[in-house]
C-alpha cells in the first residue's frame, strides 16, 4: 500500500481520494479474499485528470425498477440503491474492514448485555424542507419502522432487523436510547444497514402521509445528497442535488454537496438493451452486467467495477418438514452431488466466486468448508442415497417407497447469474438421480410463491444482504426467518439447538467470541443438519463510461453517488 500511495502523490491525487482511487484501480484482499476490482481500458479514477467537478447528469441503467419512492418499504436492489442516495443513517459501516463509524450520529455506547444504545446526534443535519434532524425524528422512525401505521397504510418493515425492539427514548434534543428486549449485537450494524427495507431517516411530515401518499415523490423528504424530483412507475426515478448537504459520512471524505446534478435510474430489463445502452451513449453506466457482457465492454474500454454482496451466498434452502428433503441423505447428497469448478469456469466471471460457505467471504466470521461438506462427490452422494433406501428408478431418478426424487425449487431470476447457476446444478444432480424441478421467476411471482413454500416448494432459493453473521440468524432462525421450515417434522432435526446455537452471534461484540458463535452457526446449518447447500457469492457489476468517476460500494453492495462525477463535456 506504501507503493501505492508513493504512486498516487506522485500523480497529483488528492490524499482525501486516495482510499476510494486505491479500491479502484488495485484489487482489495480482506483476509486473502478478492472483494473489489476495477478492470477496463478506459483512463480510471487514478489516471482522471484534475479534481473532482460538479455538474452534470449520469444516466444510470438497472434491471429493475422502484415500486415506491418510500426508502423504508422498497424490497429490491433498484429501491435500497434509490433509498441511500435520498436518505441517511446513523452510522456508516467501512465495506473493506466492517468497522462501523460515524455519521449522522458521532458517537455511541451501549450496556454490558447489549440490550440498550445511546447515539449522539450531530447538530447540522436537516431534511431537505429545512426541518431538523433531531431525536424526536430519530424516535418517530424507528416507532413506525418496526411499528408501522395500519392507519396510515404502513405496514412495519424493521421488526426482523430490529427484533426485540421496545423504544426509543428522547434523552435529549441531541441524545436517544434504543432499547430491546434481548439482546442484539447486531443493531450496531443495523444502525448502518443499507439494503432492503432500510432504515433511512424520513421528516416528520413524510412520517405523516398514508402509503399513497407517499407515491408522490416530492413528498417523501429525506436528509440524503439528493432529493426526488420525479418518479415514472417502471420507467425512471430522477434525483436532483441537495442543496446545502454537507455530512457525508466522514469515511468518505467529502465535502460539502454532491457533484452530480442529477442521478436517473432507467428501467431496463432486457440485458443486451442495457449493453447497446451503454454502448451508443444513451446511459453512461449500467448495473446488472451480463456475464457474457463484461469482457466485451472492458476491451472496449468501459470500466468494469463490482463487489461482492456481503451477507449469504445464492443459497438453496431445504424445507426440511417436506418430502423428500425431510431427508437428511438427501440434502447432504445434494450439497456433494453438483461440480463447483464447472460453474466457476463456465458461468461465473471473475466478479463473482462459487460459494465456501453460507456466508460470504467479507463477513466477519466467515469459515470455508470447501474442503468438507461443500466439495464435488458424487460417488459419496449416490452412498449417502443408497444407504437411505433410494433406488435409481428405470429413467435413472430415484425412488423411495414408491416415491420419486423429486425436488421443487423456487428461485428468482433478478440476479443474471441466478439461473444458469441453477442449470448446472440441475444437471449434475440428474446424473446421481435427483430430479431438481426449476421455477425460476421474477420478485413479485417469487414473492406470491413464497408464501406457500412451506407446502408446495423443497428449496427456495435466495441471498440475504447484511454485513453482519446476524444475517444467518434472520434467515434461518426458527423464531426469524425460519427459512428451512424446521419444526416438529424435521427428522432428526434438533430445533432448539438450532435456535440456540444462531442466538449467540446477538450475545457479544467481542470479535473474537462472535467470529467463534459464527463459525458454530455454520457447523450447524452446512455439516450437522445440511439445512442449506450454498451455490455461489453473489456481486453487483457496475459497467460505466470512462468519464464516469466516484461510484461508491457500501458494505451491502449497494450505491452512493455523493462522491460521484463526470468529466467535463460528458
Amino acid at each position: 500500500m506504501s507503493d501505492l500511495r508513493s504512486t498516487l502523490a506522485n500523480a497529483g491525487v488528492p490524499r482525501r481520494r486516495w482510499r476510494w482511487v486505491a479500491a479502484a484501480i488495485a484489487v482489495v484482499v480482506i483476509a486473502g479474499i478478492v472483494v473489489a476490482v476495477v478492470r477496463g481500458g478506459g483512463s480510471g479514477e487514478a489516471t482522471a485528470a484534475g479534481q473532482p467537478v460538479r455538474g452534470g447528469t449520469l444516466q444510470f441503467a438497472l434491471i429493475d425498477y422502484q415500486r415506491s419512492p418510500d426508502p423504508q418499504w422498497g424490497t429490491n436492489y433498484a429501491e435500497s440503491l434509490i433509498g441511500n442516495n435520498i436518505t441517511d443513517k446513523l452510522t456508516w459501516q467501512d465495506p473493506a474492514t466492517g468497522e462501523i463509524t460515524p455519521w449522522l450520529a458521532q458517537s455511541w455506547e451501549y450496556n454490558s448485555d447489549l440490550t440498550e444504545f445511546t447515539f449522539h446526534l450531530r447538530r447540522d443535519v436537516t431534511f431537505s424542507d429545512g426541518s431538523p434532524f433531531d431525536a424526536e425524528v430519530v424516535k418517530a422512525n424507528f416507532d413506525q419502522y418496526v411499528h408501522g401505521d395500519p392507519a396510515l397504510g404502513i405496514l412495519p418493515n424493521g421488526a426482523s432487523l430490529l427484533r426485540g425492539y421496545r423504544e426509543t427514548q428522547v434523552l435529549d434534543p441531541y441524545t436517544v436510547k434504543i432499547s430491546f428486549a434481548q439482546p442484539l449485537a447486531s443493531f450496531l450494524q443495523a444502525s448502518s444497514f443499507t439494503a432492503n427495507a432500510q432504515p433511512g431517516f424520513l421528516s416528520l411530515s413524510t412520517l405523516k402521509l398514508s402509503a399513497d401518499q407517499r407515491t408522490d415523490p416530492t413528498k417523501v423528504i429525506g436528509t440524503g445528497p439528493f432529493v426526488y424530483e420525479s418518479w415514472e412507475p417502471q420507467v425512471k426515478t430522477v434525483l436532483a442535488r441537495r442543496a446545502g448537504y454537507h455530512w457525508s459520512p466522514p469515511a468518505l471524505h467529502h465535502e460539502g454537496e454532491a457533484y452530480l446534478d442529477k442521478v436517473v435510474f432507467n428501467t431496463i430489463p432486457e440485458a443486451s438493451v442495457r449493453t447497446g445502452s451503454l454502448v451508443s451513449g444513451t446511459v453512461d453506466a449500467t448495473l446488472d452486467v451480463g456475464t457474457t457482457d463484461e469482457k466485451p465492454l472492458a476491451d472496449q474500454g468501459f470500466q468494469i467495477i463490482h463487489r461482492g454482496v456481503s451477507g449469504t451466498a445464492i443459497y438453496f434452502a431445504f424445507n426440511s418438514s417436506l418430502f423428500p428433503t425431510n431427508d437428511i441423505a438427501v440434502r447432504k447428497a445434494i450439497q456433494l452431488g453438483w461440480d463447483r469448478q464447472a460453474i466457476e469456469k463456465t458461468i461465473l466471471t471473475p466478479s463473482y466466486s462459487i460459494a465456501k460457505s453460507i456466508l460470504e467471504p467479507s463477513v466477519p466470521g466467515f469459515a470455508d468448508y470447501s474442503g468438507s461438506v461443500l466439495r464435488y462427490d458424487p460417488e459419496q452422494a449416490r452412498r449417502l442415497l443408497d444407504q437411505a433406501g433410494w433406488v435409481p428408478g428405470a429413467d435413472g431418478i430415484r425412488v423411495k417407497d414408491g416415491r420419486k426424487l423429486t425436488v421443487k425449487l423456487l428461485g428468482i431470476s433478478n440476479l443474471v447469474v441466478n439461473k444458469p447457476a441453477y442449470e448446472s446444478v440441475q444437471q449434475d444432480l440428474r446424473e446421481i438421480g435427483i430430479d431438481l424441478q426449476l421455477t425460476v421467476v421474477p420478485i413479485p411471482d417469487y414473492t406470491a410463491q413464497q408464501a406457500k413454500a412451506k407446502t408446495d416448494w423443497n428449496v427456495t432459493a435466495a441471498n440475504r444482504s447484511r454485513n453482519d453473521p446476524a444475517a444467518l440468524t434472520l434467515q434461518f432462525g426458527p423464531s426469524a426467518g425460519n427459512s428451512t421450515y424446521l419444526s416438529a417434522d424435521s427428522t432428526g432435526v434438533d430445533v432448539n439447538e438450532v435456535a440456540q446455537v444462531l442466538g449467540k452471534l446477538e450475545t457479544t461484540l467481542d470479535p473474537a467470541t462472535r467470529n467463534a458463535y459464527a463459525k458454530q452457526a455454520q457447523d450447524i446449518l452446512l455439516e450437522k443438519y445440511a439445512l442449506v447447500n450454498p451455490v455461489y457469492n453473489p456481486s453487483q457489476v457496475i459497467a460505466h463510461a470512462p468519464y464516469v468517476h466516484g461510484i461508491v460500494f457500501d458494505a451491502q453492495s449497494r450505491n452512493h453517488f455523493v462522491d460521484a462525477w463526470k468529466n467535463p463535456g460528458n
